[in-house]
């Protein structure tokens, strides 16, 4: 079996009748050698770690290293309990994960890259917000991962989705687009509905810059991924709705490498444009780096 493109991957899913979760299954066991019982215990043993990511955001105030960032996850649970939260409560809860995921990131806690550690938010912050919300089992959630896996493996495989090579579109914009994709198989939507939540949620995050303040993967990273979960349900209610993605999604893939093959070096993790160079930006990193050199680092 051979998945390079969307369309390749719909195809399998149509001659085998079987969703893109099973697909991927199946793929992943025809190329590691392992039997899909053996890869479906990886995928939990990775979405446990997720959940304890989330555990470990959701109870710790302290800020990160760096000091600018760290208790936000915490500052949204609370505003959520007053039962205001505009975006109901599966977006919200989506969020406070999406919050608590990269928080712990932020603090050199453990995390998984989907696909990034950058972006590590938004499909844990997805999945879980579904658990909480819908009851979904654990087991649910796994094919969801492998859902999102196959997503990931295309675009991986035709674009990027290392912020340094593409901007945070291929990071950030990535992992909107697989988390939409495995919300839509989650509710029983069709592996054509969850591609052009795909291309949908892709699309909504073109030409999306990476612009780290000091360097370093929270601001503005993890709001982005914060947001990024409320545009992975947007488009997954598109998909699911019939609504249809006017640019088909390796040509949205085709198009999001095209433009961060021609995003100027200064705004793809440089640190060197974007909001890393604005005067708060500045100042941010003057102080962080006077603090390393303080305490006896190298600047």
């Amino acid at each position: 079996m051979n998945i390079q493109s969307i369309e390749e991957l719909i195809k399998h899913c149509e001659q085998r009748n079987k969703s893109i979760a099973e697909v991927m299954l199946d793929f992943e066991s025809e190329k590691s050698g392992r039997s899909n019982e053996q890869i479906i215990e990886m995928m939990a043993e990775r979405l446990i770690k997720m959940k304890e990511a989330i555990d470990t955001g959701l109870s710790d105030r302290s800020t990160a290293p760096s000091g600018i960032s760290g208790g936000d996850a915490i500052l949204m649970t609370e505003y959520q309990e007053k039962g205001q939260a505009l975006s109901g409560s599966i977006v919200s809860d989506a969020m406070r994960f999406a919050f608590a995921t990269s928080e712990n990131n932020a603090r050199m806690g453990v995390i998984v890259a989907t696909p990034t550690a950058g972006s590590a938010g938004i499909l844990p912050g997805c999945l879980f917000s579904l658990h909480h919300n819908l009851g979904y089992s654990y087991e649910k959630l796994v094919l969801g991962l492998m859902t999102a896996s196959a997503i990931g493996y295309v675009i991986a495989n035709r674009a990027f989705i290392s912020g340094a090579a593409g901007g945070c579109q291929a990071e950030v914009g990535s992992a909107t687009a697989m988390a939409a994709a495995a919300i839509v198989e989650l509710k029983g939507g069709t592996p054509m509905q969850a591609t052009q939540a795909t291309a949908i949620a892709l699309k909504s995050l073109l030409g999306l810059v990476c612009d780290p303040v000091a360097g370093l993967v929270e601001v503005p990273c993890i709001k982005r991924n914060v947001i990024g979960t409320s545009i992975a349900f947007a488009a997954a209610d598109l998909g699911l709705a019939g609504i249809k993605s006017q640019i088909p999604c390796d040509e949205v893939i085709g198009a999001m490498y095209d433009i961060g093959r021609n995003m100027p070096r200064t705004l793809r993790e440089t640190a060197l444009g974007g909001l890393a160079m604005t005067p708060t930006g500045k100042k941010v990193k003057k102080r962080i780096f006077q603090d390393k050199n303080q305490m006896g680092y190298e600047k």
